[in-house]
């Protein structure tokens, strides 16, 4: 990291290019920069509706500067690009932070597009004294999806949170919060709950109905979905309940799984960008298997049932999938393919997603219990199943491409 004394103790300049882009301006000032034997410490540029805007920080690498020849150069290359360029030293230019000072974060703010929303999280962010250093519409139709990159300098990272996430429920946005690297970091392999996250309801609770449980179950299922019963007590109960319904019936669920909206053409479009994909559930294995030849899952994994006489018995077979062996399996899946837990997205709804999504490099909350929330980046809501596209940083135009 570059320190207080680093720039006091250092001749350093800050360089300012603005003007219309064209080809050629990164790279006129920067070999000119090099034959005058300037070192670039730290570098931004950006271009917004044809506005190219560059800062510079530049450091002499000789001992003798010739500062007014290096001015009178750079003032020749501002009128042959018919830029403005400017070059002030440090000391003079109040407020500059470079790179490895920040505290970067994008914030990806999903919703329907509506008057506010950029007022209303700009309000929070001066509020904590943060910086926003660029806002970039990435996708504008079936709804609004748009990314703020922020350095958060000293602010208070829960606080600030709890205030975005109020202005985010306020305003009917989905927001998720990353760390400017670990959104930076190439993902490879994307894993899914399947009840209430890939599908739409639980499969339980239809079992539950076909057996004449349904009340009894979905109390159990409620009070493991927020906690407060032990996930394997919990499955085990509800699967207890469901002793003598016949397989056959299970057939008639699977022919009917409703997919919950945006998750067909989010898979399609994941594999189509050589993403591999995970389904890691609570549930069983008679539907996520059937899931993974519909839909081209890479991976499934599910309890399995027992069954004698085709009828369920009662009971699980093997080792129950709960929340600390699905954050397992999603271990497992990394070291077959050779990566890290940082190249991982996971998204679930329920306590049972606990471990995974928070041990993954982007955990997402899909129309989530609070419990899970806490844990995870960001929450999205049950329309926009799509936006997990976008909180990778796929825009709208890189889909239609």
């Amino acid at each position: 990291m570059l320190t207080d004394r680093f720039l006091e103790e250092k001749r350093l300049y800050v360089l300012s290019v603005i003007g219309k882009d064209q080809i050629g301006i990164v790279s006129g000032v920067t070999q000119f920069l090099f034959q005058e034997g300037l070192n670039i410490v730290d570098i931004e540029q950006s271009v917004i509706h044809s506005q190219f805007t560059m800062v510079l920080l530049i450091q002499p690498l000789r001992d003798h500067f010739p500062l007014r020849r290096v001015q009178a150069g750079l003032n020749r290359l501002a009128s042959d690009l018919n830029m403005r360029i400017t070059m002030t030293p440090l000391r003079e230019f109040k407020g500059l932070r470079i790179a490895e000072t920040k505290r970067s974060y994008v914030l990806t703010i999903l919703g329907g597009d509506r008057a506010g929303v950029v007022a209303g999280f700009s309000s929070v962010l001066a509020k904590h004294a943060c910086n926003i250093e660029r806002i970039k519409m990435i996708a504008r139709g079936e709804f609004l999806a748009m990314e703020m990159w922020v350095d958060l300098r000293e602010a208070h990272f829960t606080h600030l949170r709890a205030d975005l996430n109020r202005v985010a429920k306020s305003v009917g946005m989905d927001l998720i919060v990353q760390p400017e690297p670990l959104y930076k970091k190439r993902k490879k392999v994307i894993v899914f709950d399947m009840d209430s996250t890939i599908i739409d309801g639980e499969i339980m609770d239809q079992m539950a109905r076909l057996a004449g449980v349904e009340k009894e179950v979905a109390t159990i299922t409620e009070k493991g979905m927020r906690g407060e019963m032990d996930f394997l007590e919990s499955l085990r109960e509800r699967v207890a309940l469901l002793k003598g319904l016949g397989v056959k019936r299970l057939e008639a669920i699977a022919k009917t799984l409703r997919l919950t909206k945006g998750s067909e053409e989010l898979l399609a479009a994941l594999k189509e960008m050589g993403f591999k994909v995970a389904l890691i559930s609570g549930g069983f294995t008679y539907f996520t298997d059937i899931l993974k030849k519909r839909l081209g899952f890479d991976y499934a994994f599910g309890n399995e049932l027992e069954i004698k006489n085709g009828k369920l018995t009662g009971k699980v077979k093997g080792n129950i999938i709960d929340a600390r062996r699905k954050a397992e399996i999603m271990d497992e899946i990394c070291q077959k393919e050779g990566i890290t837990r940082d190249e991982v997205v996971a998204v679930g709804d329920g306590a049972n997603d606990q471990i995974m999504v928070a041990n993954a490099g982007l955990g997402i909350a899909f129309n989530a219990k609070e419990i899970l929330k806490k844990v995870a980046d960001g929450a999205i809501t049950r329309d926009h199943m799509k936006g997990v596209l976008y909180c990778l940083g796929i825009t709208e135009r890189d889909l239609r491409q």
